[in-house]
C-alpha cells in the first residue's frame, strides 16, 4: 500500500505515524512533509495548495490512497481533482468542505436543518455589521467567515470590542479575504468539546470526545491561537454515552442529511466544535472538515486500527462496525510553542531533543525544519506536540509535561496545564468517594 499524507504540521506526522503503525509495510509520502514525516517514509516538496502537482504526484508514485490533512487544500477541491482522476482519497470535496471554509454557509446549514447553534448574523459590509453589535447585548463574538488558521475568532467582552473586532476585519482587512466576510454571534457559556465523526455521508463512526485548549496561556487566559493543546478522553463524553448519541442525533445526522438535501454528500473525517451549556446541551460552535491540529495528535494514538477505515471510506466499501469507537488509553498532547506566538514567533532558534524521552511519549514535529548538518531548527509559530499516553489522564499529562521540560529551545512557550478540567473533575470524585 502507498498512501500519501498532505501537508506538514503536527497532524500529518500523527497521520503518518498512525499509518505506519497499523499497516508497518506501507510507504509512506507526504507532502511537503517536515521532519518527522521524513523519518516515516518520503517527503514531497510540493506545497498543499499546488493541487494540480499533488494530482500529478499521485500518478507518479503509484498513490493508492491520498489523506488530505488541512482545510485549504479541500477547499481549494484538491479531493474532487483526485476522484476525477479516480484516485481514492479521503476528504470531503470542496462543496462540503465549505462547513469550515465559510462560516457564513455553516450557519445556514444549520439554521435549515435545525441545528443548536448561537444566534447570529452575517455582514460583508461594516455598518450593518456596527448596527447589529449595537442592539446586541454583551459580550459578543465576531468570526472571520473564511479560512483564517484557527485564529479568525475575537471574543469581545464589550459592544466596543466588538465594533473594534468587526471593523479590523471589514474596513482594515485584518484576516485577508477570510474576513470579508464576518459572522457576529451570541456568547456562549459552558464548557468547549471536539466531536469527531469519520463518514461516507451516509454511516457514520464518532469517535472519543476530545477537548482543545485554545487561549496562549494556563487558566484559559490570554489571546486565542490554533491550539496550545488537547486532551482525551473527556468523561462528560463518555463513549457511547448520552452525551455523545444526543451530539450524533441533534448535530451530526442533520448536518450530514441537509448536505445530502444540497447534493453535496460528505465523506471524511466532520469535526464539530461544541459549547455544552450548563443544562448539559450542544451548540455548535463551528464545523471543521478535517481533524483538528492538536486533537489529531491526542485522538490518533488512542484508536489502533482506525486508518482502515480511512482507506475504506475513500474506497467506498465502508461498514463501520459500531456506532462509537472507546479510547483503549489516556492522551495528552501538549504543543511546545515560539516565542511571541501567536502574533509574532521568532523562528530560527535551535531544538535539543533528548533520546531518552520516557516510554508513553510521542513527539509530533509541526514548526520544524532540519539543516544539513542534522539540527533541528524551530520554523514555525507551534513547533512540537508531545503527547504522553497513560492509563488516565493525570497520568498522561504528567508524562507530557516532563517531556516537555526535557525538549529545550530559546523562549520555549507551553502550557503546563493541559486536561486541568478532567484531573479536576477526577480529584473531585475521589474525595467524594
Amino acid at each position: 500500500m502507498r498512501v500519501l499524507v498532505v501537508g506538514g504540521g503536527g497532524r500529518e506526522h500523527a497521520l503518518a505515524w498512525a499509518l505506519k503503525r497499523d499497516t508497518p509495510h506501507a510507504a509512506v509520502f507526504a507532502a511537503p512533509g517536515n521532519p518527522g514525516t521524513a523519518q516515516l517514509g518520503t517527503n514531497l516538496k510540493i506545497p498543499v495548495t499546488a493541487s494540480e502537482e499533488l494530482v500529478a504526484a499521485v500518478r507518479e508514485h503509484h498513490i493508492d490512497l491520498t489523506i488530505v490533512g488541512p482545510e485549504a487544500p479541500l477547499a481549494a477541491g484538491l479531493a474532487d481533482r483526485l476522484r476525477a482522476a479516480g484516485r481514492p482519497v479521503f476528504g470531503p470535496a470542496a462543496a462540503a468542505a465549505r462547513l469550515e471554509a465559510s462560516k457564513a454557509f455553516a450557519k445556514d446549514v444549520m439554521r435549515r436543518a435545525g441545528v443548536p447553534t448561537a444566534a447570529s448574523g452575517s455582514f460583508t459590509a461594516l455598518e450593518p455589521a456596527l448596527a447589529y453589535i449595537a442592539r446586541h447585548a454583551e459580550p459578543l463574538v465576531v468570526k472571520a467567515s473564511g479560512l483564517a488558521a484557527g485564529k479568525g475568532v475575537v471574543l469581545c467582552a464589550t459592544r466596543d470590542a466588538a465594533g473594534r473586532a468587526a471593523r479590523a476585519m471589514l474596513a482594515d482587512g485584518a484576516f485577508g479575504d477570510a474576513g470579508r466576510e464576518v459572522v457576529i454571534e451570541e456568547w456562549l457559556d459552558g464548557e468547549e468539546l471536539s466531536v469527531l465523526v469519520l463518514t461516507d455521508g451516509a454511516h457514520s463512526l464518532v469517535l472519543p470526545a476530545v477537548q482543545d485548549h485554545k487561549r496562549l496561556e494556563e487558566g484559559d487566559t490570554g489571546p486565542n491561537t490554533g491550539g496550545m493543546g488537547a486532551y482525551c478522553p473527556v468523561s462528560i463524553a463518555a463513549a457511547e454515552g448520552a452525551l455523545l448519541r444526543r451530539v450524533s442525533r441533534e448535530v451530526i445526522a442533520p448536518t450530514l442529511a441537509e448536505l445530502a438535501r444540497r447534493g453535496t454528500p460528505y465523506q471524511g473525517v466532520l469535526y464539530a466544535g461544541l459549547m455544552i451549556t450548563a443544562d448539559g446541551s450542544p451548540y455548535v460552535l463551528e464545523f471543521n472538515c478535517r481533524f483538528g491540529d492538536p486533537e489529531a495528535q491526542a485522538l490518533l494514538p488512542l484508536l489502533p486500527g482506525v486508518t482502515r477505515h480511512l482507506a475504506e471510506i475513500a474506497g467506498g466499501d465502508w461498514r463501520p462496525p459500531a456506532d462509537a469507537v472507546v479510547p483503549v488509553r489516556a492522551a495528552v498532547a501538549t504543543v511546545l510553542a515560539a516565542p511571541g506566538y501567536p502574533d509574532r514567533p521568532e523562528l530560527g532558534a535551535a531544538i535539543e531533543v533528548p533520546r531518552d524521552l520516557e516510554a508513553g511519549v510521542l513527539l509530533f514535529h509541526a514548526g520544524t525544519a532540519c539543516d544539513e548538518d542534522g539540527t533541528l531548527r524551530v520554523q514555525g509559530g507551534r513547533v512540537l506536540t508531545v503527547t504522553g499516553l497513560g492509563d488516565d489522564v493525570a497520568d498522561a499529562a504528567r508524562r507530557s509535561a516532563d517531556a516537555c521540560e526535557q525538549i529545550t529551545f530559546p523562549g520555549k512557550t507551553y502550557r503546563r496545564d493541559i486536561g486541568w478540567r478532567e484531573i479536576a473533575r477526577a480529584r473531585a470524585g475521589a474525595a467524594r468517594g
